[in-house]
């Protein structure tokens, strides 16, 4: 029943099947969408041609009415088989079929002899392979194996397991291979269970553990283990990576096998048997891996969609399985090869077509496909086309303005311009994909736009599309031109001293140079007009040493880049070496003879010093000792000569004032005769009394006002304090202030007041 949808598409594909020899075969293909339609097969990617042997039936089937494997000519009816439909909207093709034979192999295992004590464990095995999976079944003394004793356990890859033998297990056992090509039967094997059941302690054993295995999801997986012991060990299974193995779906066949069915992607791991001494940690493992591969199947699938002339078309098309399949896109069929304006991206899940116009209206498929299988998805592009839409706009042409700059003109279209409410000029680099392409909007009564910010010695392409509240007009011709090429940017320059002759100019490359072909390096002694070079440097060159310099002059280091326009700006530095040359004088190089005898010396040296150093402080003790005592004498002395009757303060005059204080010139006559008494430690040492306060303040007066260096006790000093003491003109022998110091001098003239 065709034709129920308006979408070319499959209700029925053919399936992957084994074929018998000499049987027919039949490979179902259903399609639906608008009549007429098409339907034609192919073998191989070859289109298959009725004949007497393979011809399609009325509903689109395809019937091979004798399958031969392998036939005289050499051919064979095995390999991929697909189905094509048609109509005229496009073409779709169906997922592969994968058809074989039925084939069954000899028996590459027989079971061999076995000789086990009663108790132990039997384990038969036989092998073979065939297509589809044989069906093996034991028999015992040629008779089928009783599949109820829970002691026997049969397992689907063809191994019999006996457990807690017993004397009428023994007998000859064989097996029996069958599938639809063949029926085979294996060579026979003894059992003989010898003695009495033995109570000797045995560790335990794995006897056989499970193996790889790699099977396709709602599958049945058997992992055997089978283990020996004394007592019997008990048999567990885990994950590796230690996640539940869970319950749904999940047997355990006789002692210890792990049956896992309706296999998920998810029961894919490594896998753990571990035979454990009952009551104890003594245990044995092994381990073996399961793959379960998924075929693939469409997550997302594309959708059929109607697009204007000179838009963008995109179908997405996601699908998983595992292994991860790879997505193919078809177009009408054929193998869709990318272009400038068709591109694939994200591992080919996503179809974008740029710019559509009539001649990429088709039917787009999506094939994905791993080694557990295929599928197909499709979908239909419609490009909308409005009638009177305006022609291509005409006469594009593009002049190069500067190095960053193209003025782009055109000519109205030749037809249906009336409508037409603006122009989109489209812009891209000539070496960029498609999808890289910007445009800029132009007024309808604009025919020319200046394009800048491009890129320096590029090339660009151009095309215009004139636009109506209906559509766009189909693309103009494309025009391409190159920016001009433009001189290097000023690099950026650092120099080092590296000694007193030599100096490193270094420099980074950077993009913002632009296109350069290296750099060019000049020097001078700046009192000089001419350079030494230039130096010429490769572009990927940043650093060079300028040697054979004098230290005595400072210089001028210039760096410029270039390219086939020329030499771009320069960059200069200047630098000067006799700071380099001051240093070295100044922190000569280390005379190592020299300091390795100064090294020998060094211990000597320190004994002395502090055999030096305790003797100072023996010394300045004594000092101050004795200083000690010969204060307190002369302080004692003061103070008699300080204790003279006071002068009324009425009879206090300057000249009083200055005997008291003295001149600078006679206090300087008495610095070299005598020493001066420092007044302030006299009254830190010996604290007055308070019938001695009185005195002591005018002395303390008298010394503040001659010592004028002390602008503190000056200023701070009441005048009212001051104190008339008359001094003999002849030096004073031994104390600082003299035998009678209220007495006048004879011939003493007044001073000035201090």
């Amino acid at each position: 029943d065709f034709g129920r949808s308006s979408e070319l598409a499959f209700v029925v594909e053919p399936s992957d099947d084994i074929a018998v020899q000499e049987q027919p075969l039949i490979l179902y293909c259903q399609v639906e969408g608008i009549q007429p339609i098409t339907i034609t097969w192919r073998k191989n990617g070859v289109m298959i041609v009725d004949s007497e042997n393979a011809f399609m039936l009325a509903n689109g089937s395809l019937y091979v009415s004798r399958f031969q494997r392998l036939r005289g000519d050499g051919s064979s009816d095995e390999g991929e088989y697909d189905c094509m439909a048609q109509n005229h909207y496009g073409l779709v093709v169906s997922r592969k079929a994968k058809i074989q034979a039925a084939t069954m192999s000899d028996f590459h295992i027989h079971p061999q002899n076995a000789v086990v004590e009663e108790g132990g464990v039997a384990r038969f095995q036989c092998q073979i392979h065939g297509l589809p999976e044989p069906v093996i079944l034991w028999h015992k003394n040629s008779m089928p194996v009783n599949t109820d004793n829970e002691r026997y356990t049969l397992l689907p890859k063809g191994v019999l397991q006996i457990t807690g033998l017993r004397a009428e297990d023994s007998g000859i056992f064989h097996c029996v291979a069958t599938n639809i090509a063949n029926v085979k039967f294996s060579r026979e094997a003894r059992l003989t269970v010898s003695g009495s059941h033995s109570t000797v302690y045995k560790d335990p054993m794995i006897l056989v553990g499970p193996e790889n295995l790699t099977l396709t999801v709602h599958q049945t997986a058997v992992l055997e283990c089978i283990a020996t012991g004394n007592p019997r060990p008990i048999v567990s299974w885990s994950r590796l990576d230690g996640r539940p193995i869970g319950v749904e779906g999940i047997q355990v066949l006789g002692t210890g096998n792990l049956m896992i069915s309706d296999l998920t992607v998810q029961h894919s791991g490594i896998y753990v048997c571990a035979a454990n001494k009952p009551g104890t940690r003594v245990r044995r493992t092994a381990q073996g891996s399961l793959v379960v591969q998924a075929p693939a199947e469409f997550v997302q699938h594309p959708q059929s969609i109607s697009r204007p002339v000179g838009t963008t078309a995109i179908f997405t098309c996601v699908a998983q399985g595992e292994p991860p399949p790879q997505i193919t896109w078809l177009r009408n069929g054929q193998i869709l090869e990318t272009s400038d304006h068709i591109k694939l991206k994200n591992n080919n899940s996503t179809l974008s077509i740029y710019g559509i116009n009539q001649a990429d209206e088709a039917i787009y498929q999506c094939l994905a496909e791993n080694s557990a299988g295929s599928t197909q998805a499709s979908a239909r592009l419609t490009v909308l086309w409005a009638d009177g839409l305006p022609s291509p706009p005409q006469g594009v042409r593009a002049e190069t303005v500067s190095a960053t700059t193209i003025q782009v003109s055109w000519e109205k279209p030749l037809q249906n311009t009336k409508e037409i409410i603006g122009y989109v000029l489209h812009i891209r680099k000539a070496a960029d994909p498609v999808e890289m392409e910007y445009q800029e909007a132009v007024s309808k009564s604009t025919f020319q736009q200046l394009v800048t910010d491009l890129e320096p010695s590029t090339s660009y392409s151009f095309y215009i599309k004139a636009y109506t509240s209906r559509g766009a007009s189909k693309a103009s011709e494309v025009t391409v031109v190159s920016t001009l090429g433009e001189v290097p940017a000023m690099p950026s320059l650092f120099i080092k001293v590296i000694n007193s002759t030599t100096v490193q100019a270094t420099w980074e490359p950077s993009i913002k140079l632009g296109q350069h072909e290296g750099f060019k390096l000049y020097y001078r002694k700046v009192h000089l007009s001419q350079y030494t070079g230039p130096v010429l440097l490769a572009s990927n060159i940043t650093a060079y040493n300028i040697t054979h310099l004098d230290a005595s002059v400072v210089y001028e280091v210039k760096l410029l880049a270039y390219n086939q326009h020329g030499d771009g700006n320069s960059t200069v530095r200047f630098v000067s070496l006799r700071e380099t040359v001051e240093r070295t004088v100044l922190n000569p190089p280390c005379d190592c003879m020299k300091d390795e005898q100064n090294n020998k010396t060094s211990t000597t040296g320190i004994i002395i010093g502090i055999h030096i150093g305790v003797t100072c402080i023996i010394f300045c003790i004594l000092f101050l000792m004795f200083g000690y005592r010969g204060r307190l004498l002369m302080c004692k002395n003061v103070q008699e000569q300080l204790s003279t009757p006071q002068i009324p303060r009425n009879q206090r005059s300057a000249t009083g004032l200055v005997l008291n204080g003295a001149t600078r010139r006679d206090r300087d006559d008495r610095d070299l005769n005598g020493k001066q008494l420092d007044m302030n430690e006299l009254e830190r040492l010996f604290p007055a009394s308070p019938s001695q306060e009185q005195q002591e303040k005018g002395m303390t007066s008298a010394h503040s006002l001659s010592a004028p260096h002390d602008e503190t006790q000056i200023s701070t000093l009441p005048l009212d304090e001051f104190s008339i003491i008359e001094e003999q003109p002849d030096p004073l022998p031994k104390n600082l202030l003299g035998s009678s110091p209220a007495a006048p001098a004879p011939n003493h003239s007044p001073a000035n007041e201090g």
